[in-house]
């Protein structure tokens, strides 16, 4: 059984506080028994993609970096391994929205970085990150093998089975999502809803546990042309036929371990052959755009 601890938390302006107070959840999951720590996306700061600047490129970090030294020795410190979501300064003006996996000696374990990148009204991210060219490939890790990929990855099927055909014993989602204030409450719940559907549909179809792991709290918009964004919370776990294993509240901060059973994969997937019968020979027109 594999205790996974998730940290559900709302983000300030001061990227020192929020280290800080994630440094105290961890600390505090880890005497809880916590082998494994998922953030959620970019938790070092607030979520910057609500607006178009070149000033906030300067958020990003590099590697290695006064900030991955922190999560390096705090990974050493607590003797677990870390998810982290970083803004990765890879070259002058060339940056992504990067995953690092720290083991529980503190060494880099690996990274992915984010290979769907949206851009919508408050969610203009493919201004600040360049696509993941890393592929999708788990890392392994003394507690498993991590198929790490980043929120709006959690919404494309074929992330999730690259992942499982590569191996990975978990899925896992850092994510930063929530409502917009013009949305009327029935769409609120229909896209809360199919964005908790849609993963544990991964789950399913791959036999895997997923946890997701997204932020809580209200954001403003600096520019002004929205309200901002309320981040919907909701972090989970499921198992590997989708069961809610747990379910983080929409409106508050979340420390939580959980209990996960990564052997469970072996006899769901022997009930529910998927991999087996999957017809590999017919799947080629998946590699087109569109199927004219």
């Amino acid at each position: 059984m594999l205790k996974i601890g998730l940290i559900q938390q709302s983000n300030t302006a001061s990227i020192e506080d929020n280290r800080r107070r994630l440094a105290d959840k961890m600390r505090r999951l880890a005497r809880s028994g916590a082998e494994l720590i998922v953030n959620q996306e970019l938790h070092d700061s607030l979520y910057f993609c609500q607006t178009e600047s070149v000033d906030l490129c300067g958020l990003a970090v590099p590697f290695p970096s006064e900030t991955t030294v922190f999560y390096s020795e705090l990974a050493k410190e607590l003797g677990v391994v870390i998810v982290t979501s970083l803004y990765e300064r890879r070259a002058p003006g060339l940056y992504h929205n990067t995953a690092v996996v720290f083991e529980k000696d503190g060494t880099v374990a690996g990274k992915y970085r984010k290979m769907h990148i949206p851009d919508d009204p408050a969610y203009y991210e493919k201004f600040y990150f360049t696509p993941g060219d890393l592929g999708f490939e788990p890392i392994d890790t003394s507690v498993g093998r991590l198929g790490v990929l980043v929120c709006w990855d959690q919404w494309y099927p074929e992330a999730a089975r690259l992942m499982a055909l590569r191996g990975a014993q978990i899925l896992i989602y850092p994510t930063a999502i929530g409502w917009e204030s013009s949305d009327t409450d029935d769409e609120k719940a229909r896209q809360l809803d199919a964005w908790v559907t849609v993963q544990r549909g991964h789950a399913i179809a791959n036999g895997l546990p997923l946890v997701a792991v997204n932020r809580v709290g209200h954001e403003s918009d600096p520019s002004g042309a929205t309200a901002g964004i309320s981040f919907w919370g909701n972090s989970f776990v499921a198992g590997p036929q989708g069961e809610f294993l747990f379910r983080a509240a929409s409106d508050s901060e979340v420390c939580a371990v959980v209990d996960v059973d990564l052997q469970r994969s072996e006899n769901v997937r022997r009930w529910w052959p998927f991999l087996r019968d999957r017809r590999i020979d017919a799947y080629s027109g998946l590699t087109s755009r569109y199927l004219d």
